[in-house]
């Protein structure tokens, strides 16, 4: 992360707030999939630190560079709270974020705001710099994106194009790809200076900020993602609290391999699938959504902290979770092969998780990863798709479903000429005709021929 958020003057507050949506891996040997992202907004920092006299570290923000344990919500709140612009990336996959899309809302209530207090609210307020990732059409950007109305082609023709993606991608569009940054850089930094917008709230719960946009076209699918973990406060004695927040929804079991949340990564992943919406909860504040679940309301994953376990108010959770066959709840049991803690406690651990899951005794009772836990981010970003998969499958089977009203017609039958109904019968099942059977007697005689 570029500098500290909310502490000391106003030099210590990011100058724009980078919005963009993960891409997730596509195989779990792959590199990270965001890595042309990071090195745009270091280009990007650069630029802005060159035109501005802001001290060193303090020009951007994005979540990426975050570190586990700092407090994820309260992070992203106080950044979009003093951020002095906001540049949201698009792409196809941005619009589809959720996280984006809170984003986005938390910072356009700010400039709402001042626009509700300016003596000339005719000129409405952004501050948003919109950038391309990778060009959206037109007709696919939801209502706030659409009414910016941003010419992006003042940064060149390549860079509308192909957008910055293709632009660092492309080695013979390097010249572009620098004076599209360089430009961009200009364009927040004219904003900045020239709307000025006041701090909002660092305080506000992220977590309920609603979404500014959803996805395009028909709805998706909706998916529950809860997790049931520690927090820093309800660690059990002698556990590091390095891979938890303060929320549940901070807890990141593959520390230090990764700096984000384990909960997020999962939403990403989900969401590359097919397009899933995914509501993300915390089981031990919101047990309904997965309890109350008769007829089950869609498909799910838990995502278990075997550490948890240790407290007897989430083992009794798991006992009521298990206590009805919930075969479209997937369960994921992250561990961590690196984790010291983690490693001389297995024994123990894997025999608690046992005893929670011991109701799913195979696929048929619901889809659970081993209670060793799954040893790398890797390997839990593989086991995802099929958790998904099964937990889809347990609920299109489970679900209820709505017939048309009515007794319905006759049954087809095999009749000797093909498949027809005949005359209907006392019992609503088709009968053949006398015709029916004279026919069959000559097809099956000689013919006419």
């Amino acid at each position: 992360m570029q500098g500290s958020v909310g502490a000391g003057g106003d030099e210590q507050k990011p100058y724009f707030f980078l919005s963009y949506a993960h891409t997730p891996k596509s195989d779990p040997k792959e590199r990270n999939p965001n890595l042309w992202v990071e090195r745009f907004f270091r280009d990007l920092c650069a630029h802005v630190m060159q035109l501005t006299s802001l001290p060193a570290g303090s020009a951007g923000f994005m979540d990426q560079q975050m570190q586990p344990g700092e407090g994820w919500q309260e992070r992203l709140s106080e950044a979009l709270a003093f951020c002095k612009v906001f540049v949201p990336l698009y792409s196809p996959r941005y619009f589809l974020s959720e996280q984006c899309g809170r984003e986005w809302f938390a910072f356009s209530s700010r400039a709402a705001a001042q626009t509700r207090n300016s003596h000339n609210n005719s000129n409405p307020v952004t501050g948003i710099v919109p950038a391309l990732w990778v060009p959206v059409p037109t007709r696919q950007l939801p209502q706030p994106a659409e009414r910016l109305q941003f010419n992006h082609a003042t940064f060149g023709d390549e860079y509308a194009d192909e957008g910055f993606y293709g632009l660092i991608k492309l080695n013979y569009l390097r010249d572009q790809y620098e004076r599209a940054v360089y430009q961009l850089a200009k364009r927040i930094v004219s904003v900045a200076q020239q709307i000025r917008l006041e701090p909002g709230d660092p305080h506000q719960d992220y977590a309920k900020v609603p979404a500014a946009f959803g996805p395009a076209g028909e709805p998706a699918r909706e998916l529950e993602v809860s997790v049931l973990a520690c927090s820093r406060a309800t660690l059990p004695t002698g556990r590091s609290p390095d891979c938890y927040g303060s929320e549940a929804l901070d807890w990141n079991p593959y520390h230090p391999a990764s700096s984000r949340p384990l909960a997020d990564h999962t939403v990403d992943v989900v969401r590359g699938l097919d397009e899933y919406t995914v509501h993300l909860s915390d089981f031990e504040a919101e047990p309904h959504r997965l309890l109350d679940s008769d007829p089950p309301g869609g498909p799910g994953l838990l995502l278990l902290d075997r550490w948890a376990l240790d407290a007897r108010s989430r083992r009794d959770l798991m006992t009521r979770l298990c206590a009805t066959p919930r075969p479209w709840i997937s369960v994921l049991v992250p561990g961590n092969e690196a984790d010291p803690q983690t490693r001389e406690r297995d024994e123990e651990l894997s025999r608690q998780t046992d005893a929670a899951l011991a109701t799913r005794v195979d696929e048929s009772d619901g889809h659970r990863t081993p209670s060793a836990g799954l040893p790398t981010l890797e390997a839990f970003s593989k086991a995802i798709p099929g958790a998904v998969k099964a937990a889809v499958r347990h609920y299109e089977a489970n679900a209820p479903t709505y017939p048309p009203p009515g007794s319905g017609g006759p049954m087809p039958r095999v009749l000797p000429r093909g498949i027809g109904y005949g005359v209907s019968g006392p019992g609503g099942r088709g009968q053949s005709t006398d015709q029916d059977k004279n026919n069959g007697d000559k097809a099956e005689g000689s013919s006419d021929d």
